[in-house]
């Protein structure tokens, strides 16, 4: 929600007057400095949208206050003066609405446009999130991250690598709006201050690593008759994409990476497949270059790929990982019933690349159990399991 500043507001004062923590006021509003004048500057209100008001007869500016329990001050910040000096029937006004309930509905076939609309309206609403685009799909999808908190301990989490695994974007997305939500309106999840983590932790969210596999997945093939002539063929001739992991180069986006990618390559597909072909080099894909760049930039402490199904998580490669990793995974476990597992015989994947090159702390959590794509029917367990790991990746 936007204001029009006036000469005697403050960022503390409009903290006050709107009851949201000072610092996501202040980072909603990063153009403006925090002891500049706020007089004609255009500000934004995290928490909030507007609404509209229809004034009944012989009402004034107090009464609609008093009757809506809003101070008479936001309603003066959010209309003009002479407006609010000549209330008649039926004129319209603005009142403030806070959020109190999730935008993000995880309980449906997410596709990349329902991820992207979702992001309209958590920046929206929540301006302190900041996004960055990390990449370009093959198709020419943005690949966006999400971005919360300002701490010292850098966390990353991503979702969708594999195409049918798209339900992890879905669950990413509404633990995503949870948070925003518990931040601003200072609430707890599961017992947790969650304003605190926002100050301590840089959270970046990638939720969606493969765009084009996910719609692929839910949608079909594609019009371009070049792709959809490709993919058709690959999934000999079926349009049931239902079993599609890979990219729209039918190559599998996890299997990337140069963690021991010479091992992994003889014994997967040597060409591109709707699963598991690790491309004929490691990082030829624009969304593993992408998710690589990233990475290297951002010198992440810790990161979390989700992924579908088995309710593990795994924790180790090549015994790289440090030791405070189990003391990680133990929280993680504990907090969500699923197993930790430290080796499997697989290679090459984000995790195994982050903790062979950076000897940090990486996990790959495999969300409900079953045959993929997972139901949306487990739409509500998995997100259940999921939230205490989610809090746990962020204060461990």
């Amino acid at each position: 929600m936007k204001v029009i500043g006036r000469a005697h507001d403050s960022f503390w004062y409009l903290s006050e007057l709107f009851q949201v923590p000072l610092p996501l006021l202040v980072d909603s509003n990063c153009q403006i400095a925090e002891n500049e004048s706020l007089l004609a500057k255009e500000i934004d209100i995290p928490g909030y949208i507007t609404a509209e008001y229809t004034v009944q007869d012989e009402e004034s500016i107090d009464s609609i206050a008093s009757k809506l329990n809003i101070d008479v001050e936001i309603l003066k910040l959010l209309n003009k003066d002479d407006n609010l000096l000549q209330l008649k029937k039926n004129t319209k006004i603005l009142i403030p609405k806070r959020i109190t309930d999730p935008i993000v509905n995880g309980r449906q076939n997410y596709s990349y446009e329902t991820m992207m609309e979702h992001i309209r309206l958590l920046e929206e609403i929540y301006p302190f999130m900041k996004r960055n685009t990390i990449g370009i799909s093959v198709q020419g999808k943005e690949i966006p991250e999400l971005i919360i908190g300002y701490g010292r301990k850098k966390v990353h989490m991503n979702g969708s690598f594999h195409a049918n695994e798209w339900i992890t974007t879905a669950i990413l997305m509404a633990l995503l709006n949870d948070y925003l939500l518990s931040i601003t309106n200072k609430t707890k999840l599961r017992g947790i201050h969650t304003e605190e983590l926002y100050y301590s932790t840089t959270l970046s969210i990638v939720p969606m690593v493969n765009p084009d596999g996910v719609n692929l997945v839910l949608k079909g093939p594609p019009q371009d008759q070049k792709y959809r002539q490709f993919v058709l063929a690959l999934n000999n001739g079926n349009d049931d994409f239902s079993g599609w992991k890979a990219n729209i180069n039918g190559v599998d986006l996890n299997k990337q990476f140069p963690a021991l990618w010479e091992i992994e390559k003889p014994r997967k597909p040597k060409q591109p497949a709707p699963r598991d072909f690790p491309g004929y080099e490691p990082l030829t894909e624009p969304e593993a270059i992408a998710m690589a760049k990233l990475t290297k930039e951002r010198n992440f402490d810790r990161v979390i790929a989700f992924h579908t199904q088995c309710k593990e998580i795994y924790w180790g490669f090549d015994d790289k990982q440090p030791p405070y990793a189990e003391v990680i995974v133990s929280e993680m476990a504990k907090q969500s019933g699923y197993l930790p597992v430290k080796t499997l015989d697989s290679y090459a994947g984000y995790k195994d690349w982050f903790i062979y090159e950076w000897k940090k702390p990486g996990f790959t959590v495999e969300l409900g159990e079953g045959v993929n794509p997972l139901p949306i029917s487990q739409f509500t367990d998995i997100y259940n399991d999921s939230l205490g790991l989610f809090l746990a990746c962020l204060y461990m």
